[in-house]
């Protein structure tokens, strides 16, 4: 839980930033269809008129209108009189520029109204604004219907207002009753009288709409820059958060791995913990990716597009396309999801597949198992591949089909929004902004959908990643460490000590009790299975004690530091480990900074030092993966080196000299005694050479001492350390 809440303090921040970012990037998107819909509607069809209310109106066609709204206040209080004989010179002449008639007669302009009170004047004046105009145009089919014939002169609305309130109602109710529009037409009509005002009053409409077009051509140009802007800003953060995120998992992951015991080690295997940190980080690094392009932004578009057409007669056609989008979607997440739930098992298969045979390939070779392992691999291959393939297969499925009914439902929106603009009800611009904004609401789910496809793979990394970081670990530390002893440097006790391995049956070690003091060599020596690595892993806590305890320094080792504990140990194990690099390197891991001359005498001490001068680069010389490049011999010395250099005060070695032979093997242990005289030396062998001059050797035998002195009385009072012993030399050489 304290690393979550580490990474989420990291992240917040970044996080919220990105989120913002993607809601002005949708709100941009969202924007420019409505553009679009404006320039079409009102800058083309609307001659640059985007508004149901007049900025300017004929002294005739005011006192019109107010008197068909039955003298409103909302529509009286909202315009005032321009009267030229109250204008100033200057401001004069901008009216006169603006509005033309000015010149020959009054004008009344709208006020300065809120956004509250223009809409409450909006939906007053519609249908006093189209009838007052009607009257004014002398429209003949009002003046069939009302049976009225005037002079050329007069026109209809000038007769109107000469009427009595009574008359001029009955006659103005019956206009408006049969003015039967939706709102569509009503907002068309509305505009089709604004326009003739303005032709009244004198102003030049193309260059009003040609103004009209420009500036909303300009704004749709900068929220689309403004769009893109965002869009790449948010990108990079994405991007950054993402890495950051993989970068903090991995170096979660590696430290936790580095604070394993071996126990935990090996419940995960070394192919499933590489799997984990490399293939399973990178499978999350993806999904944070997509989780924020998309699944933050998808919603927010959709959503908002979703609002943009709630109001369009044709909205029911999106209902039908997110139902056949839930339908596809469902059947194909259906199928895919058991597959998705085994990739990333398969993955560790192939990758412990692989690391065998890479590791394995001379054992391979000797018995002749090519044929075999291939099989083995092919086999793994085979179901990986089979698996990703039907996986693939259906999502290919996925887009065809989802343009197949992105298509389908262009042509019924086309289909019945021609339909609706034929008979008037919809706009051509708003028929091109309801097909875009229905597109981003199938895109968005299309999005989502998509992200689903990666969820449950990457639900499994999340998953994995979380049994390591939550994995309990034995080899735990204590708050406050003890300190060491320093009169009793070097001293390893164990006291009555047993082990058994988790899930064991039996115990390992049984009962173990033995002291190793400085300037002595300890050896440990027993048949195959009898514990001696077992044994000694425990001194630096590879594992802990099930029962007993072992003392270092005079402290229990679970009441020290663990890193101060070993600080003390030169280790070198059973089975020599090399990095990459150079032989310097290698020696570096021992004591950092060494100097070359203690490089030369630590190579010489482990006889390492004539193949190292050999080499063209001396201790610059590479060193390939795993010491690949250096035989057995050399690796096990350039190991034992690498301990030397430490100047530990306990020196363990796990049968690191098996791979040596014994002129070597009897010089190293020589010059090691001289140079290592003061630390403590632990001893696992199998050869009886390497141990018969130990100062106390520790015969085990299925987890108990069976015997413990020096060569010479094990081999009088140990029957199976002598049985061990002529297995291998003469009782003469013994």
């Amino acid at each position: 839980m304290k690393s979550k809440q580490n990474i989420l303090t990291y992240f917040i921040v970044p996080i919220i930033l990105v989120m913002a970012l993607l809601s002005i990037q949708a709100f941009c998107d969202l924007e420019l269809p409505s553009y679009t819909s404006s320039i079409i509607n009102d800058g083309i069809g609307g001659k640059g008129i985007n508004s149901n209310v007049p900025e300017v109106i004929t002294l005739d066609i005011y006192k019109g209108i107010v008197r068909i709204s039955n003298n409103d206040s909302t529509i009286k209080n909202s315009y005032k009189l321009l009267d030229k004989d109250k204008l100033e010179d200057k401001e004069y002449k901008n009216y006169i520029k603006k509005y033309p008639l000015l010149k020959e007669e009054n004008i009344y302009i709208l006020k300065d109204l809120s956004k509250d009170e223009l809409e409450e004047l909006e939906s007053k004046l519609e249908k006093p604004l189209i009838v007052a105009t009607l009257y004014a145009s002398n429209n003949e089919s009002i003046k069939e219907s009302l049976n009225i014939t005037l002079p050329e002169d007069v026109d209809l609305l000038s007769f109107m207002l000469t009427l009595d309130d009574e008359v001029f109602n009955k006659i103005n109710e019956y206009v408006i009753n049969n003015i039967k529009l939706d709102n569509s037409m009503l907002e068309q009509y509305c505009k089709l009288s604004i326009t003739e005002i303005y032709n009244k009053i004198g102003i030049d409409m193309d260059s009003y709409q040609m103004s009209f077009i420009i500036h909303k051509g300009i704004e749709m140009l900068l929220i689309a820059l403004l769009g893109m802007v965002i869009a790449i800003i948010s990108g990079y953060f994405i991007s950054k958060i993402a890495a950051r995120l993989s970068y903090t998992l991995r170096l979660k992951v590696i430290r936790k791995i580095m604070a394993f015991s071996t126990a935990e080690y090996k419940e995960f295997g070394a192919s499933s913990l590489i799997t984990r940190s490399t293939n399973d980080i990178e499978q999350i690094k993806m999904f944070s990716i997509m989780f924020f392009r998309i699944v933050v932004f998808a919603p927010i578009l959709g959503i908002g597009a979703f609002i943009k057409v709630t109001h369009n007669p044709l909205n029911w056609l999106i209902g039908v396309a997110l139902i056949a989008i839930f339908v596809l979607i469902g059947l194909l997440f259906g199928l895919a999801m058991p597959k998705f739930k085994i990739m990333q098992k398969l993955i560790d298969k192939m990758n412990l597949i692989s690391r065998e045979i890479v590791t394995g390939m001379p054992v391979i070779r000797t018995f002749n198992t090519e044929n075999y392992e291939k099989e083995r691999f092919d086999k793994g291959n085979r179901d990986l591949t089979n698996n990703n393939l039907f996986v693939n297969r259906l999502m290919g499925i996925m887009m065809p089909s989802m343009m197949l009914v992105m298509n389908i439902i262009s042509i019924l929106i086309v289909w019945y929004g021609s339909k609706a603009i034929d008979v008037g009800s919809l706009e051509v611009g708003t028929l091109l902004a309801f097909i875009t904004y229905t597109m981003q609401i199938i895109m968005s789910f299309l999005m989502i959908s998509m992200v689903s496809v990666m969820l449950p793979r990457a639900m499994v990394s999340i998953k994995r990643i979380r049994e390591i970081l939550n994995k309990k670990i034995t080899i735990i530390e204590v708050d406050n460490p003890e300190e060491f002893n320093k009169l009793e440097k070097g001293v390893v006790e164990f006291k009555n000590v047993s082990f058994k391995y988790p899930d064991a049956d039996e115990a390992m070690l049984n009962n173990i009790s033995f002291k190793a003091t400085p300037g002595t060599t300890t050896a440990i020596i027993g048949s195959t299975g009898s514990g001696k690595s077992t044994l000694i892993n425990l001194i630096p806590r590879f594992f802990d004690v099930t029962e007993g305890e072992i003392d270092v320094d005079g402290v229990n080792i679970k009441n020290c530091s663990i890193k101060s504990l070993r600080d003390r140990i030169g280790y070198v194990p059973q089975k020599g480990v090399l990095f990459s690099g150079t032989i310097a390197s290698n020696l570096e891991f021992g004591k950092e900074n060494i100097s070359k001359k203690e490089m030369e005498e630590v190579a010489r001490v482990s006889q390492s030092l004539e193949f190292i001068l050999n080499k063209e680069d001396k201790f610059n010389s590479v060193v390939a993966e795993g010491g690949s490049n250096v035989s057995g011999g050399q690796k096990q010395r350039l190991s034992i080196a690498r301990a030397i250099a430490k100047n530990p005060e306990i020196y363990i070695f796990d049968d690191s000299f098996s791979a040596l032979d014994f002129k070597t093997d009897l010089a190293l242990r020589k010059a090691l005694k001289e140079y290592a005289k003061d630390s403590t030396v632990i001893i696992v062998a199998q050869r009886i050479s390497t141990i018969m001059n130990a100062d106390n050797i520790i015969v085990l035998n299925e987890g108990k001492i069976v015997g413990k002195g020096k060569h010479k009385d094990l081999l009088k009072n140990c029957k199976i350390y002598k049985e061990i012993a002529l297995s291998q030399l003469k009782e003469e050489e013994l």
